[in-house]
């Protein structure tokens, strides 16, 4: 067993002074992100999580701490410190050299126990220890980077939801009456989120009738084609009258590749055309 309460002890006692002698290593200049800060109150949050860090990685080789319990205890750790906002600022390899600088911290440790110890260790029973150290920052090191990913991915998709509402919204022209313009490039996944946005806002909206203008995009896929002429469908199902304005030669071609039916479908060739049909302008 690699456990041993002398050796936690040893190591826990030492919690304070590994955090110091840590920060005390770091090359601001060398470095970005939460560990180049030279504000006073981050400064004394990062030694704060580096202490927990510790305190947890330590129970290690406590008797009384099951492996379940300290993976657990450390998962906390992880979950809390990946996702606040100076580790997501900070790039990644940084943090991964840093958890090897700690890990170097508890070799030495280990060795310094071993020295100045009145008892006295085989080889097998140090390499043990020096396994679970380098075994356990492992897990950490992958942990911790899937959590940081994880989370700056989820991150991204809500900023993503966020531009695609923001960069094609429904724009009420009157009681009834509202235009949709798309602009850009717009992929499978943007189409799918357009058509759910489309159809909710135009219900709570009690839009009639809808005006689609389709001079903002350049180029459009047989597949975001076919989406977009379902979501007419759609919308005529709950109601609603749609006008196709803007539609560019290579979006016709497209459209018409794919069998869309035109006839029952209102298109004009530009939005103010659109407007003054419906007497806006």
């Amino acid at each position: 067993m690699h456990r041993n309460n002398e050796l936690y002890h040893f190591l826990l006692e030492r919690t304070h002074s590994l955090t110091e002698q840590w920060y005390k290593s770091l090359d601001k200049k060398k470095s970005s992100g939460i560990y180049a800060s030279n504000d006073p109150e981050v400064i004394e949050m990062l030694k704060k999580q580096n202490y927990e860090f510790h305190l947890c990685f330590c129970k290690v080789f406590d008797e009384s701490c099951s492996e379940v319990e300290f993976l657990s205890a450390f998962d906390q750790w992880i979950y809390a410190t990946s996702k606040d906002e100076g580790h997501q600022r900070t790039p990644i390899h940084l943090m991964i050299q840093e958890f090897f600088n700690n890990q170097e911290q508890y070799l030495d440790y280990i060795q310094e126990f071993v020295e100045t110890s009145e008892e006295t260790y085989s080889l097998k029973t140090i390499n043990k220890w020096n396994r679970k150290i380098i075994e356990n920052f492992n897990y950490v090191i992958t942990a911790f980077t899937k959590q940081s990913y994880d989370y700056a991915e989820e991150r991204l998709n809500a900023q993503k939801e966020m531009i695609y509402e923001l960069g094609s919204p429904i724009i009420s022209l009157s009681e009834d009456l509202a235009v949709r313009p798309l602009v850009g490039d717009i992929d499978t996944e943007r189409a799918k989120r357009m058509i759910d946005s489309t159809l909710h806002q135009c219900v709570e909206l009690g839009v009639k009738r809808l005006f689609i203008d389709l001079s903002g995009v350049l180029i459009i896929d047989t597949m975001v084609a076919y989406q977009i002429f379902q979501l007419i469908q759609a919308l005529q199902l709950v109601g609603v009258n749609c006008t196709l304005s803007g539609m560019r030669p290579e979006i016709a071609q497209t459209a018409v590749q794919i069998g869309i039916d035109f006839e029952n479908l209102s298109v004009v060739s530009d939005l103010r055309t659109a407007l003054t049909s419906a007497k806006i302008i």
